[in-house]
């Protein structure tokens, strides 16, 4: 499965689901609903969000991607330098980043795409 195939819901308990093929329409509209993810409620005719705005949360999400492939980097750096960290943990830490940062990859790409379609539409 390539990685513009992959489509996932982020479960409350913050697990991460991927869908098969036949059901990725639904999550398109799935709403995303972990726990560090707030939903933003706007006031009506204020405009003001009363949770955390959108790049707060952009930013929290490269934090965490950032912190997991730095955990790996340590990871593997321990397994090589003979420290006391067992393989398979290394292994889990650097497949966790991966995920992570395919699935921030796919994230951007996403937003790029509807990004662009705004552009083409005509008022």
């Amino acid at each position: 499965m390539s990685v513009s195939n992959i489509n996932a819901i982020i479960k409350p308990n913050g697990m991460i689901q991927f869908l098969p093929p036949a059901i990725q329409s639904l999550a398109v509209d799935a709403p995303i609903s972990a726990p560090e993810f707030t939903q933003l409620s706007g006031t009506a005719g204020t405009g003001k969000a009363a949770g955390a705005s959108f790049s707060d949360v952009l930013r929290k999400v490269i934090q965490d991607v950032d912190a997991k492939q730095v955990a790996a980097t340590e990871a593997v750096n321990g397994v090589i330098g003979g420290q006391h960290v067992p393989l398979h943990q290394a292994m889990i830490a650097m497949e966790e980043a991966n995920v992570s940062l395919q699935l921030m990859v796919e994230v951007r790409n996403r937003l790029l795409d509807s990004y662009q379609e705004l552009m083409r539409m005509q008022v």
